[in-house]
């Protein structure tokens, strides 16, 4: 068993909310909270885009959005669903033609942005096509682009303003007896999308899609977005969430899986644990983490693995890991193994030898998750 430890005192309790399907992935009620990305290829460019779909798909994204402005864009996602590993979700921005066309090219969900779709009359001519095809729905409220009478009453984005435009889109559904929805009211203000998340979480029990819309490039993004879905997973709300980064979509579904994880609500791969360094090292723990980091993506099992440069802190983290190294002095460290000191080894066979226990301790693993089914 992995010493990924639970204790009460780190318990998440999640917001109760009615579960939806997207395509085969379940969202909402005690389903685990996906992870999303979107491409950024033109959709017109089939093998781009698949491609692009099929390398988010093998980092853990669960599902996969590809935006459709044109009906070209329509034709070409037809391909796209058909030759992508997971459920994909149509965005859609002022034509809702491009909705009907994505719902009978076979997206598993539309993402429409009330600010922009159009009239309630076309609105329910998109609904239509997705009861027709046994498609889900994302209403998308963004704080860049609310609805005209909105701004008019609030004088400017607001989380009230967000939260209204949300719930007068969840009854235009409802009154079309339309249930296969969540919905998500994005800013890029951290605190405008954590005090609308939490007004919206409030006001239904619809499943909830989180990002910080336009975060920004991978460190700042990161860190944005870390600090805004980080808060709002602790507080229990969230069904799936998009980590938006200008960066490769991989990108995204790390930052979505190392948010979840840093918070337990996920579990996938390697959990690296490692100190910053300091002049009491016995190996270079920078470069070792970063070897590591790339000889270790093909892991998918659950589990921990403590790096650390001294004997300061390397044996007590060591307790809590699969496997851990130590640095020591000689050129040597020690290697433990389920959070005992195992055995010694040089620090120039180290890198390769970790991966080796790493492998070894996630193929146990796996074997023992098999014979528990």
């Amino acid at each position: 068993m992995s010493l990924n430890h639970v204790r009460p005192w780190r318990d998440i309790y999640r917001r109760k909310s009615r579960q939806i399907m997207v395509g085969n992935v379940p969202v909402g009620g005690d389903a685990p909270i996906a992870v999303q990305t979107m491409t950024n290829t033109l959709t017109t460019d089939v093998a781009a885009t698949v491609a692009q779909v099929q390398a988010a798909a093998e980092a853990g994204a669960d599902i996969v959005r590809v935006s459709v402005p044109d009906e070209a864009s329509s034709k070409a996602l037809k391909e796209i669903v058909r030759e992508s590993p997971v459920p994909i979700v149509a965005d859609i921005h002022f034509h809702y033609r491009r909705g009907i066309e994505a719902a009978e090219a076979g997206a598993a969900c539309l993402r429409i942005n009330p600010g922009n779709i159009g009239d309630e009359t076309r609105v329910k001519e998109v609904i239509q096509a997705a009861r027709d095809h046994n498609c889900s729905i994302r209403i998308g409220v963004n704080a860049g682009s609310l609805e005209k009478h909105l701004l008019e009453k609030y004088g400017e984005p607001c989380p009230e303003a967000m939260v209204e435009s949300g719930l007068e889109h969840i009854r235009i559904l409802q009154d079309n007896d339309f249930h296969e929805f969540k919905i998500s009211v994005k800013a890029s203000d951290v605190f405008l999308s954590a005090a609308a998340y939490q007004g919206i979480a409030e006001a239904t029990d619809a499943p909830i899609h989180l990002g910080i819309t336009e975060a920004g490039g991978l460190v700042s993004g990161t860190i944005k977005s870390a600090i805004g879905l980080g808060n709002l997973l602790w507080m229990g709300i969230g069904d799936t969430i998009r980590v938006s980064l200008s960066a490769d979509p991989v990108e995204e579904v790390k930052v979505g899986f190392e948010i979840l994880k840093s918070l337990g609500l996920r579990h996938r791969g390697v959990n690296i644990i490692s100190c910053p360094s300091c002049a009491r090292q016995g190996f270079d723990v920078i470069k070792t983490v970063d070897a590591l980091e790339h000889r270790l993506e093909h892991i998918k099992t659950p589990m921990s693995l403590s790096i650390i440069g001294c004997v300061v802190n390397g044996p007590g983290e060591a307790l809590m890991t699969d496997v851990g190294f130590t640095g020591g002095g000689a050129g040597s460290g020690m290697v433990y193994l389920a959070g005992k000191a195992s055995h010694k080894m040089s620090n120039d066979q180290m890198i390769d030898h970790i991966v080796e226990q790493v492998e070894k301790k996630a193929a146990e693993l796996d074997a023992q998750a098999e014979a528990a089914e």
